[in-house]
């Protein structure tokens, strides 16, 4: 295992949003940076789960795709030029000895740093799977759980299967692409956005609450149709389709940072105003980050990157500001630090 090149000032871990936009952040405050991700590419869940998935809560955007925000967000970071290390999944965090820094362990290198900021979203997450009868004869080539590409249902018959933002947003989105939708749920209230449903609502997709899905039919290896049923009145329907969106949420894990000697607040970070952890210098901000009052959105993360950025920048350098000032102030490339 080879040592990364150098001390940096911050090492976050994590290249979705949250982490993009501390990369950002921690460049105009002049900060010597490095973003360590286990995917192969920036971006997070933004690009590597739903690409074309509109987003609708961020601020300046009145709705933007998923890989559109996750490109202007690399853009803004690399402005900087943070150092990029993709494809190593940190497993060890080690203090180094009579000094303020901390040794990153990954799969591949040790990485130096005076502060750590975690920005690893929920952890590593897999979907949740619907095991009904005749699902591993298609599960490959017609079952679907993410959508990396809008033109894989075109001119299909497709059921998605939630009642989450992510099943409601797909069935607007995919609205132009597949024949037709039919959206099932096993309750009749939505976790999805009220408006979202409205807009679904008056969409010409089958909406059918408190159905389940009980099997599949498959022929030649390909997905003819599916059993549903009504766990109310217990009626059955076969409906014809070609295929199926799963959308019913993941499971995640922080993987190895559970280990570390870190707070767990459930399934979160625990952190305090500051964004730090119980480990001085080590911050949290995003869907990781657990404290009073925490909502998992884009929006919130910026801003607990910003605040997590500016208490780890006086932490290594006690004769800069809190808050430096505006970055309207600033050119692209101009030193961010007032004294």
């Amino acid at each position: 295992m080879q040592d990364a090149d150098s001390l940096y000032d911050l090492t976050i871990i994590g290249g979705g949003p949250a982490g993009l936009f501390a990369a950002f952040y921690a460049g105009l405050r002049g900060m010597k940076t490095k973003i360590i991700d286990s995917l192969e590419e920036l971006g997070g869940q933004l690009t590597a789960l739903y690409p074309e998935k509109y987003i609708f809560d961020v601020a300046g955007f009145p709705k933007i795709l998923a890989r559109d925000l996750a490109n202007n967000l690399i853009e803004q970071a690399m402005q900087y030029s943070p150092a990029v290390c993709l494809g190593q999944t940190a497993v060890d965090l080690i203090p180094v000895e009579g000094r303020q820094e901390y040794c990153i362990v990954t799969d591949k290198a040790r990485h130096h740093t005076k502060a750590v900021l975690l920005c690893a979203g929920s952890g590593a997450f897999s979907p949740k799977k619907l095991p009904v009868p005749g699902s591993e004869l298609c599960e490959k080539q017609d079952i679907y759980y993410f959508v990396k590409s809008k033109a894989i249902f075109a001119g299909k018959r497709l059921l998605i299967v939630g009642g989450g933002d992510s099943a409601v947003d797909w069935a607007l989105n995919l609205q132009d692409t597949a024949a037709h939708i039919t959206l099932i749920h096993r309750r009749n209230q939505f976790r999805a956005h009220e408006h979202s449903v409205r807009k679904l609502q008056a969409t010409p997709t089958d909406i059918l609450t408190f159905w389940e899905l009980k099997s599949l039919h498959v022929v030649n290896d390909k997905l003819a149709s599916a059993l549903i049923f009504n766990n109310k009145s217990n009626e059955e329907r076969t409906i014809q389709l070609d295929a199926i969106l799963m959308q019913l949420g993941f499971t995640s894990s922080l993987g190895a940072i559970k280990n570390w000697p870190i707070k767990i607040d459930k399934a979160g970070i625990a952190v305090n105003g500051h964004m730090e952890t119980n480990l001085p210098g080590v911050f949290a901000a995003g869907d990781v980050a657990a404290h009073e009052g925490k909502l998992k959105l884009i929006a919130t993360g910026f801003s607990e990157a910003c605040t997590a950025v500016n208490y780890a920048k006086i932490r290594i350098d006690p004769a800069a500001k809190f808050f430096p000032g505006h970055s309207s102030e600033l050119s692209p490339h101009e030193e961010a630090v007032t004294v």
